[in-house]
């Protein structure tokens, strides 16, 4: 089971001064924000490669590091592990004081910082250059263009995603001659037929404890089909029709959910989904082995959420996208650069997602066996991929955004699952949160 962890506290307030920094020492010093430019080398010799999610992933990335030297036998890379909690302020200590890798895994939750700061070397003429151009699954593309803040260059090389998945047991829906649920008015009626609450089955389980917010806004936006985060400056949080989802979505607790959904995290959310009373779950695909060790995959099945309306445009919001980042103070980029495209490829590529669970960024790897095996994978990879899609950018660059919709707004979201505040209320002061933390960002950039 995996869900996306966050840097904490510390590391956001660290991120958000070398930014307001760096941003204050670019507007008079021409951009100068003390990472040095380096060179591109012969093509040879050692590269630095620090993981993003050392411990986790290492295994997997050494055998990629293994197959690269076997291939490039002049090129040796010396692999670094770094925590996903630490990996921010890792970054952002090594561009103040000196120590970035040639190469590094970089996410876009706080790729925008590293841009900011000059550390990253544009890329996007390289990988038009490279057999990676026109191979890069289009909403990952997107994706990093939006965080990175330049529309036309990447700065990063997208490798992975995530995305929400709408879990259900297939068996279940057979028994109640019910369809897949494709539609939002499929998944209501499914959620209230499968429910008996005297006989302790329900139709859904939500996330009312730590996490909420995110499956909220998810849910709210995939009903809406409102497809962007901002109007100008001001957030679409609390738009009328983000308001009367969330009001849809709030009245399935204790109707359709059990009574403990209020205090779910997600582990306790897809524990609870797995135990087989209940129909549905809204989660990512990390769960995925979960529900198959739970009840074979002849039982279970996943899809991306419907469409606002059926047959039109699909609203997905943005999972962070993690990719690999060369370093603009390297002093070796063409073989560092030869190490990103080989672990970009698609066999490279589709080992480390198989790995991972993850959907992967190389389109060349939809006809993969594990992925065609793994149908919610597929299905994933296909809406991430698909013109019809629109992706809502989430503006994981605020500083701020991961206190707004944790900590700061779960204890409210609670009160709505409750009947002690109002759809219209919550949505309003999560927007205020977020408006304000929006205008003190373009206050410190401009």
């Amino acid at each position: 089971m995996s869900e996306p962890t966050n840097p904490h506290r510390r590391s956001r307030l660290i991120a958000a001064t070398a930014l307001i920094a760096t941003l204050a020492l670019t507007a008079t010093a021409c951009g100068d924000s003390g990472t040095k430019s380096g060179d591109e080398g012969k093509g040879q010799g050692k590269i630095v490669f620090w993981d993003n999610n050392g411990g986790v992933r290492t295994a997997v990335w050494k055998q990629i590091i293994a197959a690269f030297e076997k291939k490039n036998p002049d090129i040796k890379v010396e692999y670094v592990g770094i925590p996903i909690a630490d990996v921010q302020k890792k970054y952002d200590t090594a561009i103040a004081g000196g120590g970035l890798p040639d190469v590094g895994g970089v996410g876009t939750a706080y790729l925008a910082n590293m841009v900011a700061q000059n550390a990253l070397e544009p890329l996007t003429d390289r990988i038009d250059g490279s057999a990676l151009k026109g191979k890069l699954v289009t909403g990952m593309v997107t994706s990093v263009l939006a965080a990175g803040g330049d529309a036309k260059q990447l700065y990063e090389v997208p490798t992975s995603a995530n995305q929400g998945t709408l879990w259900y047991r297939t068996d279940l829906f057979t028994a109640a001659g019910l369809q897949p649920p494709t539609t939002w008015a499929g998944l209501y009626a499914a959620a209230d037929k499968l429910t008996d609450v005297e006989s302790n089955k329900f139709g859904f389980t939500l996330r009312g404890g730590k996490g909420s917010i995110a499956q909220a806004l998810e849910m709210m936006y995939a009903q809406s089909g409102i497809d962007t985060f901002w109007n100008g400056d001001r957030t679409t949080v609390n738009d009328p029709r983000n308001i009367a989802a969330l009001e849809k979505y709030a009245g399935l607790y204790k109707k359709a959910t059990p009574e403990a959904d209020l205090n779910n995290d997600f582990v306790k959310m897809v524990a609870e989904f797995d135990q087989g009373s209940i129909g549905m779950l809204q989660h990512n695909l990390g769960s995925y082995t979960d529900h198959v060790k739970a009840f074979g995959k002849d039982r279970i099945d996943g899809i991306p959420l419907p469409p606002s309306t059926d047959g039109g445009v699909r609203t997905v919001v943005s999972n962070p996208v993690d990719g690999l980042g060369l370093f603009k103070s390297g002093t070796n980029k063409a073989a560092a650069w030869k190490f990103i495209e080989f672990a970009a490829s698609a066999e490279m590529n589709s080992l480390w997602n198989e790995s991972a669970g993850a959907i992967p960024a190389n389109t060349g790897t939809a006809g993969d066996k594990w992925i065609t095996d793994a149908k919610p994978t597929k299905a994933a990879m296909d809406s991430l991929n698909d013109p019809k899609t629109k992706i809502v950018q989430f503006p994981y660059y605020l500083p701020d955004w991961n206190s707004i919709t944790k900590a700061d707004s779960e204890p409210d979201f609670q009160k709505l699952l409750l009947g002690k505040t109002s759809a219209k209320d919550f949505a309003d002061k999560l927007a205020d949160k977020l408006n304000a933390a929006q205008a003190d960002y373009k206050k410190h950039k401009s």
